[in-house]
């Protein structure tokens, strides 16, 4: 089968097509036929060596952390799924993979997918919606009229957490560019603040959760927007910054430090309750997405398709950060089916995840 692979850590070339052999399950996997993937923020980092803090791969490895397939294989011990079922799922860091035409997975680590969604939308949502889900459901108890704040709403995390906050009944905000406004509005954000305009803790205050992607002086401001007792969940820690700068053993210790600082200086110094997000790979949570994706609640943002030929330019357009939603890979595209260059000057998303 054919896979994306790097052989050594650095920009987007090191990624190349590979011929390998097919997978085989063990107990309690299956093997899944690849019919979509999709490329994230972390994939990035993963590829460039700034995660070799937290795990350092054997080279050669296949990269990718979301997918949506057909079960082909059923392992020992696996009762949930069965051959022909249409799933999605995000493995762990530890196995990743899924740039590829066939994936073996976890029986644990996946749900069937949305009857309304097709393999390319589904195979959008399952990292951004357990990281969502992390820091709106499991970190920050969002409840109804509560009112949240989501930065970078234009972006893969940031689309799919304004529509989960909304479907919790929460007053919602969001920042983004003046061109991606649309957008996040019809995502259901009640405020928008144009970051390149406006300084957002000018205009909000009170409130009681916010989603931190950007981190240094954006997640400072932030603590003037959450009230006393407010959550503040953050999708960064550091750790690529602190390896690029350090190393990746001292690295390490400097980024799980500045994470500790500043959940004692929030709680101390702001009142405020701060929370690492960590996307757990859970089935069960996904079918608890799955049921609110199917009764029209949250919807999949698709900004762009590649060719599993194109997974270079996959990760180039990911990195100029101009994508809204979500780039998608499609194993069974022709090879030469690229999609249109983007505009130079398109405003980044400002999206981050680690």
């Amino acid at each position: 089968m054919r896979a994306a692979r790097i052989h050594r850590y650095g920009p987007p070339e090191v990624l190349q097509i590979d011929e390998v052999p097919a997978p085989t399950p063990e107990r309690g996997e299956v093997v899944v036929d690849v019919r979509a993937a999709s490329v994230n923020p972390v994939d990035l980092k993963i590829r460039s060596g700034g995660q070799r803090a937290i795990i350092h791969y054997r080279l050669p490895w296949t990269l990718g952390l979301d997918f949506a397939g057909v079960v082909t294989a059923v392992g020992p011990g696996v009762t949930r799924f069965r051959e022909g079922d249409e799933v999605y799922g995000s493995p762990t860091h530890r196995k990743p993979g899924t740039y590829a035409e066939q994936l073996r997975v976890s029986a644990d680590e996946i749900a069937k997918k949305p009857s309304n969604m097709t393999f390319r939308e589904a195979a959008s949502i399952p990292l951004v919606g357990l990281t969502a889900w992390d820091a709106l459901v499991v970190k920050g108890r969002l409840r109804a009229g509560q009112k949240a704040l989501i930065h970078a709403g234009s972006g893969g995390v940031g689309t799919f957490a304004i529509q989960l906050a909304k479907d919790l009944g929460a007053h919602v905000a969001t920042t983004c560019s003046a061109r991606n406004h649309d957008l996040v509005r019809c995502l259901g954000a009640d405020e928008i603040i144009d970051y390149r305009e406006t300084r957002f803790e000018d205009e909000l205050s009170g409130y009681d959760f916010a989603l931190d992607a950007i981190g240094d002086e954006t997640r400072e401001r932030t603590f003037q927007v959450l009230r006393r007792g407010g959550r503040l969940a953050t999708m960064i820690g550091g750790v690529p910054k602190a390896t690029h700068a350090h190393g990746p053993a001292l690295g390490l210790i400097v980024a799980g430090s500045g994470l500790a600082s500043l959940m004692i200086r929030g709680r101390i110094k702001h009142g405020v309750h701060v929370h690492n997000v960590l996307r757990e790979c859970s089935g069960d949570q996904l079918e608890q997405i799955t049921a609110r994706i199917e009764r029209g609640a949250i919807e999949a943002v698709i900004d762009r398709v590649y060719p599993l030929e194109a997974i270079v330019e996959a990760h180039t357009y990911l990195e100029t950060g101009r994508a809204r939603g979500k780039v998608v890979i499609d194993p069974i595209l022709a090879p030469d089916a690229l999609p249109a260059p983007s505009d130079p000057a398109e405003a980044p998303a400002r999206d981050e995840e680690e």
